[in-house]
């Protein structure tokens, strides 16, 4: 309890000095800061480095994703919102609907089927999808100043705790060009043993947004290196701890595993750019370009008066006088005349002449109307070119040549110094020259794919309600795994080398959709692989969406399909291991679905309905013993196996998410039901439920504050079991040893706070932790009993 006071007390201090350095970071929807400094009508957010000069920096950011194939950016929302910061650190996701080895950075897996993403060519990352951003979802940057973001997330101590620093930098170079790097390092050294994880992450972008051409470019390195326990030896020490003699911590508990080791190492490198031809358009400037375009002509005045004053002090200098800076200034101020000032006499004097000259027969000229008339022509004027001057010129593409490249480099090691006795079934070859328990399984992969495309942009004029394009993709894949030799003489096999493969693809496809418009939107896309080892395959993917009034509310409706004919990874073919070893051919498997969804946003009501069916479904299947020796269970003839659904596999899914507010209380729910035709092959929980229940209110009108409960629960099912030796997961095909998680809730109490752009929260994650219970999220991977976390995140601009 001393340590969260002085935790929290330390933190309001850090974030009190903080207020002369950040301002609000309230997005909006299209993911940009606000760009004047104000809040609540009160000015703030000067550096203390610049306060003295009185300048005040331009603050401003957008972020957007690109479409991996074309380029086209979408407007997204930068990760500086205090809505649920608490949650976006852990395991089990943003609402608690992954299952997770229990330790930070662990392997996961969604327990929604239609949230899964379809299994990538090198398989073996995909559960590290928390850690590992994929080029469609990468945030590129625009800035109107440098900015950084830090984050730090902790929980434990040396021995047993999670550490996780992530640290952003963005910056432009002029308009066009934006560049930035990301760090992110992960550190879970794991509350039982042997599960420690270190994941390391960096990544550095540039974008280049002219009127004609347009280029993202995308750098990462990775390292992950998980330490891998088999989970624990007997699931009773978390289930009945008093049936056993001596009292077990979390670290104290056996587990299957000891001394080994999944390791991954890849580099990525995208990049994208566009050529467009067009022509060019007067507009009106956005609400946000014209206030960095005051901003900067207030600099420019500001720096035009500088220099003026800077002369004027060296001119008194050169004649030996003193510089009176106050008197300057006062001399300045009072010398220049309000825009909207009239000139006097003129019209006085006009009167006095034309009434001198007497001519009572001649037509007189009333010389006020004639001066109401410049007066107005003036009027006229100054408003044409205020118009003229918030408008700009915009260059409207027609059509863009676009070019796409990518190339991932893989390299994934799976090692061993310490095996228990007959815990694998097969003994395919031996590392050495003799037989023993070591493993050293490793593979390499690289894919190097260019993609070539032709758009017709929609919206260049009236008739032009949707745009057309057009693409053609080839797609280089290399692979390395062990190969076996057996000496003359020798009855057993061993270690000789890597065999290597290259595989090449060719496929064509198009896109029609209209995103233009607040009414209907469509996308419907296409391709066909025409060449190579996966020719035959194809995808079919649309999506419409609708907006409309009704009864003072805003619907949305939006729906979702795709065909897709699929061949399975190389290494669901093919795979050579120490343990595990397959060669064999697989059909296509066919995947259809079908999802609508239904928002009110008055109501704050959002309902989706999925129904998906799978022909020829590819999985893997898990064969082991578990037998009883003392205290705990021996893990023993292990085996594992791809298979293939001969029938049709079918799951509906509907899922409800409900937001309630009354005054400062708060109520958000996610419940979401499953059903599978086909529960051995394809498990899912029939019932999954996430609730927030909390309080909002600001203190001080600066401090906002919320204090709540969340809780996440699932109906108990036989969950995928996690296969260590290929870093996944799959089905529990042995009767005797299949094992059943769930019907456990799991709540967590948290305070989180957000002061200017400053984030930080502290939390008690699983507070309902007893003796006994069954809070496994995979099988005999229990979840970390009560723990305190705590974390911050600080935006700032240079």
């Amino acid at each position: 309890m001393k340590r969260f006071v002085s935790l929290l007390v330390l933190l309001v201090l850090v974030s009190h000095a903080a207020v002369a350095q950040v301002v609000d970071n309230t997005a909006d929807d299209d993911g940009t800061f606000t760009a004047d400094g104000i809040r609540n009508g009160r000015k703030t957010g000067r550096s203390d480095s610049i306060q003295s000069q009185h300048k005040e920096i331009p603050r401003g950011m957008k972020v957007w994703t690109i479409d991996e194939r074309f380029g086209d950016r979408r407007p997204a929302v930068p990760d500086t919102l205090s809505y649920m910061f608490m949650n976006a650190g852990l395991n089990t996701g943003l609402y608690g609907s992954y299952n997770t080895l229990g330790n930070l950075g662990s392997p996961r897996q969604s327990r929604i089927f239609v949230d899964r993403r379809p299994a990538s060519e090198f398989f073996f990352l995909d559960p590290y999808d928390m850690f590992i951003v994929q080029p469609d979802d990468f945030q590129f940057t625009s800035t109107l100043s440098p900015i950084t973001v830090l984050t730090y997330n902790t929980a434990g101590n040396r021995t047993n705790g999670e550490d996780r620093f992530r640290a952003l930098f963005a910056v432009n170079a002029g308009k066009e060009w934006g560049f930035g790097f990301k760090f992110d390092y992960l550190y879970g050294r794991g509350y039982y043993s042997n599960q420690n994880t270190s994941l390391f992450d960096y990544s550095m972008w540039g974008s280049y947004l002219g009127e004609r051409y347009q280029a993202h470019l995308l750098l990462s390195l990775n390292h992950q290196k998980v330490a891998e326990n088999g989970g624990i030896a007997n699931d009773a020490y978390i289930t009945h701890p008093e049936s056993f003699n001596d009292s077990y911590s979390e670290e104290e508990i056996p587990t299957i595993l000891q001394k080994n080791w999944n390791r991954n190492d890849n580099q990525h490198v995208f990049f994208n750019h566009r050529y467009s031809l067009g022509f060019f358009r007067k507009v009106p400037m956005t609400a946000e370009e014209i206030k960095a375009k005051q901003f900067a002509l207030k600099s420019q005045k500001a720096q035009e008066e500088e220099r003026a004053k800077e002369k004027a002090r060296r001119r008194a200098k050169a004649n030996g006088d003193d510089f009176d800076e106050e008197a300057y200034d006062r001399e300045k101020r009072s010398s220049g005349r309000p825009e909207d000032a009239a000139i006097a006499g003129d019209v006085s004097q006009a009167r006095q002449a034309a009434d001198s000259a007497g001519a009572g027969d001649r037509v007189t000229v009333d010389l006020g109307d004639s001066l109401q008339m410049a007066d107005l022509r003036r009027r006229d004027a100054q408003a044409k070119d205020s118009t003229e001057k918030w408008m700009k010129t915009e260059y409207v593409p027609v059509t863009s040549f676009i070019h796409t490249v990518r190339f991932d480099n893989y390299r994934r090691i799976y090692q061993a110094y310490n095996t228990p006795k007959d815990f694998y079934a097969q003994n395919y070859f031996n590392y050495g020259t003799t037989a023993n328990d070591s493993i050293y399984d490793r593979t390499k992969h690289w894919s190097l794919k260019n993609t070539f495309a032709v758009a017709l942009l929609e919206g260049f004029n009236k008739w032009a309600k949707a745009g057309l394009k057009a693409f053609v993709s080839h797609e280089l894949r290399h692979y390395e795994l062990p190969v076996m030799a057996t000496p003359a003489g020798s009855s057993a096999a061993f270690f000789d080398g890597e065999e290597k493969w290259n595989r090449h693809d060719v496929s064509v496809g198009g896109q029609l959709l209209k995103t233009l418009g607040r009414t209907f939107h469509y996308d419907i896309s296409a391709e066909a692989w025409l060449a190579g080892d996966r020719a035959g395959q194809f995808h079919l993917d649309g999506h419409a969406d609708l907006g409309f009034p009704l009864l003072g509310d805003t619907v949305q409706l939006a729906a979702t399909a795709f065909l897709h004919r699929s061949a399975a990874s190389f290494y669901m073919e093919q795979f050579h291991g120490k343990h595990y070893w397959w060669e064999q051919q697989l059909d296509q498997q066919i995947h259809s679905r079908l999802l609508g969804e239904f928002f009110l946003k008055k109501t704050r009501t959002r309902l989706r309905v999925g129904y998906d069916v799978l022909k020829n479904y590819t999985y893997f299947g898990i064969q082991n013993d578990r037998v009883k020796s003392g205290d705990s269970y021996l893990v023993q003839h292990n085996a594992l196996n791809v298979r293939q659904s001969g029938s049709p596999v079918s799951l509906l899914t509907l899922q409800l998410r409900q937001d309630l507010r009354l005054g400062i209380l708060n109520w958000q729910n996610v419940l979401t039901v499953q059903k599978s035709s086909k529960d051995d092959i394809l498990p899912v929980p029939v019932f999954n439920a996430y609730s927030n229940l909390f309080i909002r209110f600001r203190i001080a009108r600066v401090l906002d504050v919320d204090l709540g409960v969340d809780g996440r629960y699932f109906t108990d099912y036989y969950a995928p079991e996690y296969i260590p030796g290929i870093g996944s997961f799959g089905i529990q095909e042995t009767e005797a040893s299949r094992t059943k998680i769930g019907n456990y809730p799991v709540l967590d109490a948290y305070a989180n706070f957000q002061l200017q752009h400053t984030r930080f929260f502290v939390m008690f994650t699983h507070v309902n932790s007893g003796d006994g219970g069954d809070y496994f999220y995979t099988p005999h991977y229990p979840l970390n009993q009560r723990v305190f976390r705590f974390g911050i995140s600080w935006n700032f601009f240079n």
